[in-house]
């Protein structure tokens, strides 16, 4: 997905293209109907033109950016096509000699690689899990298997981790690591891509149990890595009683000589 366009626009950028032949450069992008200039605003830095009129329009350099590349030319006088992809020619420039009311020394440093790597993709590299061939559904499953997976959501009670089998796993909290875990979103978080060990398959109940203690053993709580024991007691405390009165020797006979001593 482009910042900006929808699968309209996208379509129309495509038959005026269709129509007019290859754009000569980005300003001619506003020609396309319905694309408007908040569209080319948010658009037009991901939008190359190759072979067109401005080599920087092949770049990520937004059109709003062009005025500081002019003045970085302007400082080494020199052409864009002797600086495009030359490091060389760049060196020892700094972002703060072009800053201006607009741009700052973040944008501007910014310019600066892209001037020496042009082309590149400013977005992050996003990773994907490889998901073992074969493993399908979650009758593919058996405990004991090592996955690798990507995390999908995070919650108190741990992590669920696709694996490849249209049904997330569940790591549980205690499982994600061979330490106390108080929060999971300090050991995992979405999109992560994780290693995890298969504890149990439920295919009835649609439910997997993994871990990422990849030592842990199936038929065993991977929760202790053993059996799970809890020094607390659940069951209500029972009301302290007092001490149970002697029992009278003599029974009720007994009982009434002494009363009767007492009155005399």
């Amino acid at each position: 997905r482009v910042s900006g366009l929808n699968s309209v626009l996208a379509k129309n950028i495509v038959e005026y293209r269709d129509a007019n032949g290859p754009f000569p450069n980005r300003k001619k992008l506003r020609k396309v109907p319905r694309l408007g200039d908040k569209t080319f605003e948010q658009a037009a830095g991901f939008l190359r033109i190759n072979n067109g009129d401005n080599p920087l329009d092949r770049s990520s350099v937004h059109p709003e950016a062009y005025s500081v590349v002019e003045r970085i030319l302007a400082r080494i006088s020199k052409g864009i096509g002797e600086v495009m992809g030359q490091p060389a020619a760049l060196k020892g420039l700094s972002p703060g000699e072009f800053t201006d009311d607009r741009f700052g020394v973040p944008t501007v440093r910014d310019i600066l690689t892209e001037l020496e790597k042009p082309g590149r993709d400013p977005r992050p590299e996003f990773k994907t899990a490889t998901f073992q061939d074969g493993i399908e559904s979650l009758t593919d499953l058996q405990p004991n298997m090592i996955l690798e997976g990507v995390v999908t959501n995070v919650a108190a009670f741990g992590a669920f981790v696709d694996i490849g089998v249209h049904q997330d796993g569940l790591v549980h909290v205690s499982a994600l690591a061979n330490k106390f875990v108080k929060d999971p979103h300090e050991i995992v978080k979405p999109g992560q891509i994780v290693k995890v060990k298969v504890m149990d398959v439920d295919v009835k109940r649609q439910r997997i149990s993994l871990t990422m203690r990849l030592d842990d053993t199936p038929g065993t709580s991977s929760r202790s890595g053993g059996a799970a024991t809890d020094s607390r007691d659940p069951r209500p405390s029972e009301p302290k009683r007092g001490p149970e009165p002697k029992p009278q020797p003599g029974g009720a006979i007994a009982l009434a000589l002494e009363r009767a001593k007492l009155k005399k």
